[in-house]
């Protein structure tokens, strides 16, 4: 069994050292949750919800509360969810006052219509008892009102192995701020979260460049032929460098490799496997 997480990129909020030890340490808690949550007998699914809900939970983090408020003052959020054993993604976009996307998104692989955005996703959620909650925090209207969250890039996701080797991934984000209404992100696509049996990742950073990169699907793909982890992240990577791309990754494959990526040095994340913790940024 193991365990990795992210909770997006350093400089979506303060540079100060306070902030980035409080990201850590959270990290390192949630991580630490998640893993004994997986060893009372849950899912790599039920794993990656419950670490993503907790990332959600904690205003430190660009997703559920704390998220980014878009130009118009309103917080739209996405999140999406895939199991490598069922094949099955489902996600929802641009859903605004639910506490937890990712639960949204969770309920949703029950359904033929798997993902949903906007109004529909909101009206889903209320006609499946998702209480009507308000995921904005004092800072986040700050910094609205002072425009000074413009290049935030923060999303939060997590990769799980289990103890019967099923792989998946989870992930969501309150956006990066100041965004057209409508605008869609990564979060919610398999470029941004993807897994199967042989590999599952979780991405973080700009959507647009994610999404042009596909880079998710790209590095799982190339990971399902053949290619070794870290060749896969090598060689998708480098053509996102292509087009200057701005992202991270974090993955594990179905031997229990872990690896992660960013091409700006400062994404936070952390790993367990029961006995050896790493916490980065």
């Amino acid at each position: 069994m193991k365990l990795i997480i992210h909770g997006g990129f350093f400089s979506e909020s303060s540079q100060s050292a306070e902030t980035k030890l409080a990201k850590q340490n959270a990290l390192k808690r949630i991580v630490q949750d998640a893993f004994r949550y997986m060893q009372t007998n849950h899912t790599a699914l039920e794993t990656v919800v419950y670490a993503v809900e907790l990332l959600e939970n904690d205003e430190l983090f660009n997703a559920g509360i704390g998220s980014q408020i878009q130009s118009d003052g309103i917080i739209r959020m996405s999140a999406s969810l895939m199991d490598g054993k069922s094949q099955k993604f489902s996600g929802v976009i641009n859903i605004e006052n639910v506490k937890n996307p990712i639960r949204v998104a969770q309920h949703l692989l029950k359904y033929d219509d798997r993902v949903l955005g906007g109004e529909g996703a909101i009206r889903f959620a209320r006609n499946n008892a998702f209480a009507e909650f308000s995921t904005e925090i004092p800072q986040r209207r700050k910094e609205y009102e002072a425009k000074l969250a413009a290049t935030g890039v923060g999303t939060v996701g997590c990769v799980a192995l289990d103890a019967d080797g099923n792989i998946a991934a989870a992930t969501s984000t309150g956006g990066k701020g100041f965004e057209i209404p409508g605008r869609i992100s990564d979060s919610a696509t398999t470029a941004g979260n993807y897994a199967n049996a042989c590999c599952g990742v979780s991405c973080t950073g700009v959507g647009e460049d994610i999404v042009s990169n596909a880079l998710a699907t790209k590095i799982v793909t190339r990971v399902t032929d053949g290619m070794t982890l870290e060749v896969a992240f090598a060689k998708t990577f480098a053509e996102l460098k292509t087009i200057d791309g701005f992202a991270g990754a974090i993955a594990i494959d179905k031997t229990g490799n872990i690896h992660h990526a960013d091409s700006h040095p400062s994404m936070v994340f952390a790993s367990f496997d029961g006995e050896v913790m790493a916490v980065f940024n």
